[in-house]
């Protein structure tokens, strides 16, 4: 299959959710954590207040239809990810790497230092995939204020915390010309 990637336009803040709960099914092979197959997906109101922020893509199928997005928002010196969905049926073809690409590249057209985000410890999909894209796993006390906010409002939410870490992607300047 071949996609594109794009902007994310407000028409399509309704098609996300369902992205979001096919990726997430995956979470059904992880027995501690079947329980967020179950959960809430972001609802189209936030889509539309993070695509007014122009931090958004998507993947689309060459026939079209969305395959998976990436939801981010500018936040101090970092792009912070929400989130990062690729239908379940189209996973493991590079649309999630092609998204990360995106996401990092217009951080740096912006001048921003790094990508940041939250995920499970320890999950092929999560942790595992980012540190695979050059990601490290922040430790406590090198979360800055709005990380371990995230962090803490994630676990008043349910989230086990010893499950969940921040994680930071430095990006490379480019060299003065």
């Amino acid at each position: 299959m071949t996609f594109s990637i794009r902007p994310t336009l407000p028409a399509d803040a309704p098609l996300l959710p369902a992205i979001e709960q096919s990726a997430g099914e995956l979470f059904r092979t992880v027995p501690e954590l079947a329980w967020l197959a179950d959960g809430d997906n972001i609802p189209p109101t936030r889509h539309l207040e993070l695509i007014a922020d122009g931090a958004c893509w998507v993947a689309q199928a060459h026939g079209g239809s969305l395959v998976g997005f990436l939801a981010a928002q500018r936040a101090g010196d970092a792009l912070h990810i929400w989130e990062l969905s690729v239908r379940q049926d189209q996973q493991r073809k590079g649309i999630g790497r092609a998204l990360l690409a995106t996401a990092a590249a217009s951080a740096c057209e912006q001048g921003l230092q790094a990508l940041t985000l939250t995920t499970f410890r320890g999950v092929e999909w999560n942790e595992l995939m980012y540190r695979r894209r050059g990601f490290t796993v922040l430790l406590p006390e090198e979360c800055d204020e709005r990380l371990q906010g995230v962090l803490r409002n994630e676990m008043a939410a349910g989230f086990p915390g010893e499950r969940r870490c921040a994680m930071r992607l430095h990006l490379a300047r480019p060299a003065a010309e």
